[in-house]
Protein backbone atom coordinates (compact mmCIF):
# COMPACT_ATOMS: atom_id res chain seq x y z
CA UNK A 1 0.00 0.00 0.00
CA UNK A 2 1.36 3.14 -1.32
CA UNK A 3 1.45 6.34 1.66
CA UNK A 4 0.58 9.73 0.25
CA UNK A 5 1.35 12.56 2.97
CA UNK A 6 -0.39 15.97 2.91
CA UNK A 7 0.72 19.05 1.36
CA UNK A 8 -0.26 22.71 2.25
CA UNK A 9 -1.80 25.40 0.03
CA UNK A 10 1.56 27.17 -0.17
CA UNK A 11 3.46 24.09 -0.76
CA UNK A 12 1.08 22.89 -3.68
CA UNK A 13 1.13 26.30 -5.83
CA UNK A 14 4.83 26.00 -6.12
CA UNK A 15 4.20 22.59 -7.50
CA UNK A 16 5.14 21.45 -11.31
CA UNK A 17 3.41 19.40 -13.43
CA UNK A 18 5.32 16.27 -12.19
CA UNK A 19 4.64 17.09 -8.37
CA UNK A 20 0.98 17.65 -8.55
CA UNK A 21 0.70 14.02 -10.44
CA UNK A 22 2.74 12.63 -7.45
CA UNK A 23 0.90 13.72 -5.10
CA UNK A 24 -2.11 13.66 -5.85
CA UNK A 25 -3.40 11.53 -9.62
CA UNK A 26 -3.52 7.61 -8.30
CA UNK A 27 -2.64 5.74 -11.70
CA UNK A 28 -2.96 2.30 -12.39
CA UNK A 29 -5.74 1.14 -9.87
CA UNK A 30 -7.29 -1.61 -12.13
CA UNK A 31 -4.90 -4.20 -13.18
CA UNK A 32 -5.93 -7.78 -13.86
CA UNK A 33 -5.79 -10.19 -10.19
CA UNK A 34 -4.65 -7.39 -8.16
CA UNK A 35 -5.70 -4.83 -5.58
CA UNK A 36 -3.89 -1.25 -5.62
CA UNK A 37 -3.99 0.41 -2.20
CA UNK A 38 -3.28 4.47 -1.75
CA UNK A 39 -3.26 5.66 2.34
CA UNK A 40 -3.85 9.58 2.16
CA UNK A 41 -3.00 11.21 5.52
CA UNK A 42 -6.04 13.19 3.94
CA UNK A 43 -8.87 12.41 6.59
CA UNK A 44 -7.17 8.85 6.93
CA UNK A 45 -8.44 7.60 3.19
CA UNK A 46 -7.21 4.57 1.40
CA UNK A 47 -8.58 4.51 -2.21
CA UNK A 48 -8.51 1.42 -3.94
CA UNK A 49 -8.94 -0.94 -7.06
CA UNK A 50 -9.37 -4.34 -7.47
CA UNK A 51 -9.88 -6.41 -10.95
CA UNK A 52 -10.89 -9.96 -10.25
CA UNK A 53 -10.18 -12.06 -13.57
CA UNK A 54 -8.91 -14.97 -13.31
CA UNK A 55 -8.61 -15.07 -9.43
CA UNK A 56 -11.09 -14.62 -6.45
CA UNK A 57 -9.44 -11.76 -4.65
CA UNK A 58 -8.78 -10.80 -0.87
CA UNK A 59 -8.34 -7.68 0.61
CA UNK A 60 -4.84 -7.32 2.62
CA UNK A 61 -3.61 -7.00 6.36
CA UNK A 62 -2.07 -4.33 5.96
CA UNK A 63 0.71 -3.67 7.98
CA UNK A 64 0.50 0.16 7.92
CA UNK A 65 -2.62 -0.10 9.92
CA UNK A 66 -1.25 -1.57 13.00
CA UNK A 67 -4.45 -3.57 13.09
CA UNK A 68 -5.94 -7.69 13.34
CA UNK A 69 -7.60 -7.23 9.85
CA UNK A 70 -8.58 -4.32 7.31
CA UNK A 71 -11.65 -3.29 9.02
CA UNK A 72 -10.96 -3.95 12.45
CA UNK A 73 -11.13 -0.31 13.07
CA UNK A 74 -12.38 1.02 9.34
CA UNK A 75 -15.50 1.09 6.74
CA UNK A 76 -15.33 0.11 3.37
CA UNK A 77 -17.76 1.02 0.06
CA UNK A 78 -17.31 -0.31 -2.97
CA UNK A 79 -18.83 0.49 -6.52
CA UNK A 80 -18.74 -1.64 -9.39
CA UNK A 81 -17.82 0.40 -12.87
CA UNK A 82 -17.51 -3.37 -14.94
CA UNK A 83 -19.02 -6.67 -15.60
CA UNK A 84 -21.10 -8.72 -12.76
CA UNK A 85 -19.47 -8.84 -9.67
CA UNK A 86 -19.54 -10.94 -6.24
CA UNK A 87 -18.50 -9.50 -3.12
CA UNK A 88 -18.00 -12.19 -0.48
CA UNK A 89 -17.98 -10.41 2.95
CA UNK A 90 -17.56 -12.87 5.95
CA UNK A 91 -18.68 -16.04 3.81
CA UNK A 92 -21.68 -13.78 2.83
CA UNK A 93 -21.43 -13.12 -0.83
CA UNK A 94 -23.55 -10.50 -2.58
CA UNK A 95 -23.85 -9.52 -6.05
CA UNK A 96 -23.18 -6.29 -7.53
CA UNK A 97 -24.09 -5.06 -11.12
CA UNK A 98 -22.37 -2.15 -12.89
CA UNK A 99 -22.90 0.88 -11.05
CA UNK A 100 -23.87 -1.15 -7.70
CA UNK A 101 -22.85 0.00 -4.50
CA UNK A 102 -21.77 -1.75 -1.42
CA UNK A 103 -21.07 -0.65 2.33
CA UNK A 104 -19.12 -3.21 4.28
CA UNK A 105 -19.21 -2.16 8.06
CA UNK A 106 -16.27 -2.12 9.76
CA UNK A 107 -14.91 -5.34 12.42
CA UNK A 108 -15.91 -7.63 8.66
CA UNK A 109 -12.77 -9.69 8.67
CA UNK A 110 -12.74 -11.37 5.74
CA UNK A 111 -13.47 -9.38 2.39
CA UNK A 112 -12.96 -10.48 -0.95
CA UNK A 113 -13.71 -9.96 -4.39
CA UNK A 114 -14.16 -12.02 -7.64
CA UNK A 115 -15.95 -11.90 -11.28
CA UNK A 116 -18.96 -13.82 -12.29
CA UNK A 117 -17.64 -13.47 -15.87
CA UNK A 118 -13.86 -13.65 -17.13
CA UNK A 119 -15.34 -12.49 -20.67
CA UNK A 120 -16.72 -8.78 -18.87
CA UNK A 121 -14.34 -8.86 -15.31
CA UNK A 122 -15.86 -6.65 -12.58
CA UNK A 123 -14.01 -3.05 -12.08
CA UNK A 124 -14.16 -2.78 -8.77
CA UNK A 125 -13.23 1.08 -6.80
CA UNK A 126 -12.28 0.84 -3.25
CA UNK A 127 -13.25 3.72 -0.31
CA UNK A 128 -12.14 2.99 2.77
CA UNK A 129 -12.48 5.43 6.17
CA UNK A 130 -11.84 5.25 9.49
CA UNK A 131 -14.48 4.21 11.59
CA UNK A 132 -15.75 4.17 15.24
CA UNK A 133 -19.14 2.15 14.95
CA UNK A 134 -20.23 -1.21 13.02
CA UNK A 135 -23.18 -0.50 10.62
CA UNK A 136 -24.51 -3.53 8.64
CA UNK A 137 -23.31 -4.37 5.52
CA UNK A 138 -26.03 -3.02 2.58
CA UNK A 139 -26.03 -3.13 -0.88
CA UNK A 140 -27.52 -0.16 -3.06
CA UNK A 141 -28.36 -0.49 -6.87
CA UNK A 142 -28.09 2.22 -9.18
CA UNK A 143 -32.01 2.44 -9.77
CA UNK A 144 -32.28 2.67 -5.63
CA UNK A 145 -29.56 5.33 -5.54
CA UNK A 146 -32.35 8.76 -5.36
CA UNK A 147 -31.29 10.31 -8.67
CA UNK A 148 -31.05 13.85 -9.11
CA UNK A 149 -30.39 15.53 -12.41
CA UNK A 150 -29.03 19.26 -12.30
CA UNK A 151 -27.40 21.18 -14.92
CA UNK A 152 -28.15 22.05 -18.20
CA UNK A 153 -27.49 21.15 -21.31
CA UNK A 154 -27.02 24.94 -22.50
CA UNK A 155 -23.96 25.10 -19.97
CA UNK A 156 -22.83 21.63 -20.80
CA UNK A 157 -23.38 20.73 -17.30
CA UNK A 158 -26.58 18.52 -17.38
CA UNK A 159 -26.07 15.50 -15.03
CA UNK A 160 -27.46 12.79 -12.56
CA UNK A 161 -26.01 12.36 -9.45
CA UNK A 162 -26.41 9.00 -7.65
CA UNK A 163 -26.02 9.14 -3.85
CA UNK A 164 -25.45 5.99 -2.17
CA UNK A 165 -23.47 5.94 1.35
CA UNK A 166 -25.11 9.71 3.21
CA UNK A 167 -27.64 10.92 5.44
CA UNK A 168 -30.49 9.65 3.91
CA UNK A 169 -29.24 6.14 2.52
CA UNK A 170 -26.85 3.42 3.41
CA UNK A 171 -25.76 4.23 7.41
CA UNK A 172 -22.15 5.05 7.59
CA UNK A 173 -19.47 6.77 10.25
CA UNK A 174 -17.99 9.34 7.99
CA UNK A 175 -17.98 8.05 4.71
CA UNK A 176 -19.64 9.29 2.02
CA UNK A 177 -19.77 7.80 -1.42
CA UNK A 178 -21.84 8.50 -4.86
CA UNK A 179 -21.46 9.01 -8.06
CA UNK A 180 -22.70 11.19 -11.33
CA UNK A 181 -23.16 10.79 -14.91
CA UNK A 182 -22.68 13.39 -17.59
CA UNK A 183 -25.38 13.19 -20.54
CA UNK A 184 -24.18 13.49 -23.97
CA UNK A 185 -23.20 16.94 -24.72
CA UNK A 186 -22.53 18.15 -21.45
CA UNK A 187 -18.69 17.78 -19.65
CA UNK A 188 -18.18 19.34 -17.02
CA UNK A 189 -18.57 18.31 -13.86
CA UNK A 190 -19.51 19.91 -10.67
CA UNK A 191 -20.49 23.05 -11.47
CA UNK A 192 -20.34 25.89 -9.53
CA UNK A 193 -17.15 24.58 -7.97
CA UNK A 194 -16.71 24.65 -4.30
CA UNK A 195 -14.99 23.46 -1.45
CA UNK A 196 -15.67 22.32 2.27
CA UNK A 197 -12.76 22.69 4.23
CA UNK A 198 -14.68 19.75 6.63
CA UNK A 199 -13.70 17.44 4.50
CA UNK A 200 -11.48 15.66 1.95
CA UNK A 201 -12.58 14.42 -1.25
CA UNK A 202 -11.46 11.81 -3.39
CA UNK A 203 -13.31 11.52 -7.41
CA UNK A 204 -12.97 8.42 -9.99
CA UNK A 205 -12.86 8.92 -13.40
CA UNK A 206 -14.98 6.02 -15.79
CA UNK A 207 -16.43 5.46 -19.04
CA UNK A 208 -13.84 7.70 -20.30
CA UNK A 209 -13.10 6.72 -23.86
CA UNK A 210 -9.37 5.95 -24.64
CA UNK A 211 -9.39 8.82 -27.16
CA UNK A 212 -10.61 11.07 -24.65
CA UNK A 213 -9.52 12.82 -21.51
CA UNK A 214 -10.51 14.68 -18.39
CA UNK A 215 -8.96 18.44 -17.17
CA UNK A 216 -9.57 18.27 -13.85
CA UNK A 217 -9.09 21.09 -11.69
CA UNK A 218 -7.94 21.30 -8.16
CA UNK A 219 -6.32 24.33 -5.76
CA UNK A 220 -7.15 27.29 -3.88
CA UNK A 221 -9.80 29.72 -5.97
CA UNK A 222 -7.19 32.16 -7.42
CA UNK A 223 -4.58 29.61 -7.46
CA UNK A 224 -6.02 26.74 -9.76
CA UNK A 225 -4.24 24.02 -10.46
CA UNK A 226 -5.28 21.56 -13.64
CA UNK A 227 -4.21 17.90 -14.25
CA UNK A 228 -5.11 15.45 -17.41
CA UNK A 229 -6.53 12.47 -16.53
CA UNK A 230 -7.89 9.05 -18.62
CA UNK A 231 -9.75 6.34 -17.39
CA UNK A 232 -10.31 4.27 -14.54
CA UNK A 233 -7.64 7.18 -12.71
CA UNK A 234 -8.76 8.94 -9.16
CA UNK A 235 -7.55 12.40 -7.84
CA UNK A 236 -7.46 12.86 -4.14
CA UNK A 237 -8.75 16.61 -3.30
CA UNK A 238 -7.31 18.01 -0.06
CA UNK A 239 -10.11 19.92 2.16
CA UNK A 240 -8.89 23.43 1.27
CA UNK A 241 -8.67 22.62 -2.79
CA UNK A 242 -11.60 23.11 -5.20
CA UNK A 243 -12.09 19.89 -7.25
CA UNK A 244 -14.20 19.92 -10.93
CA UNK A 245 -13.43 19.01 -14.26
CA UNK A 246 -13.71 19.59 -17.76
CA UNK A 247 -13.74 16.08 -20.35
CA UNK A 248 -13.38 16.33 -24.02
CA UNK A 249 -16.30 14.12 -24.19
CA UNK A 250 -18.74 13.11 -21.86
CA UNK A 251 -18.12 10.57 -18.94
CA UNK A 252 -19.31 9.32 -15.30
CA UNK A 253 -17.15 10.15 -12.10
CA UNK A 254 -17.07 8.43 -8.41
CA UNK A 255 -17.00 10.79 -5.20
CA UNK A 256 -16.37 9.68 -2.14
CA UNK A 257 -15.64 12.03 1.13
CA UNK A 258 -14.57 11.60 4.79
CA UNK A 259 -14.25 14.24 7.70
CA UNK A 260 -16.11 16.50 9.68
CA UNK A 261 -19.60 15.65 8.75
CA UNK A 262 -21.41 13.99 6.05
CA UNK A 263 -24.04 16.38 4.92
CA UNK A 264 -23.80 16.28 1.31
CA UNK A 265 -24.89 19.90 0.45
CA UNK A 266 -22.16 21.20 2.87
CA UNK A 267 -19.91 23.49 0.70
CA UNK A 268 -18.42 26.51 0.60
CA UNK A 269 -19.34 28.03 -3.31
CA UNK A 270 -16.32 29.47 -5.35
CA UNK A 271 -18.21 31.05 -8.15
CA UNK A 272 -16.84 30.72 -11.79
CA UNK A 273 -16.13 34.66 -11.82
CA UNK A 274 -13.95 34.64 -8.80
CA UNK A 275 -11.93 31.57 -9.97
CA UNK A 276 -8.62 32.73 -11.77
Amino acid sequence: MEIRFANSPAETKQMDTEQLRKNFLVEGLMKDDTIQLVYSQYDRMIVGGAKPFAKTLTLPKENELKSEYFLERRELGVINVGGPAAVIADKKEYDLAKLDCIYIGMGTEDVKFKSRNKKDPAILYLLSAPAHHRYPTKVMTKEKASPVQLGELSTSNKRTIYKYIHLDGIKSCQLVMGLTILEAGSVWNSVPPHTHTRRMEVYFYFDVPAEQRVFHFMGERNETRHIIMKDHEAVISPSWSMHFGCGTANYGFIWGMAGENQAFTDMDPAPIQSIS
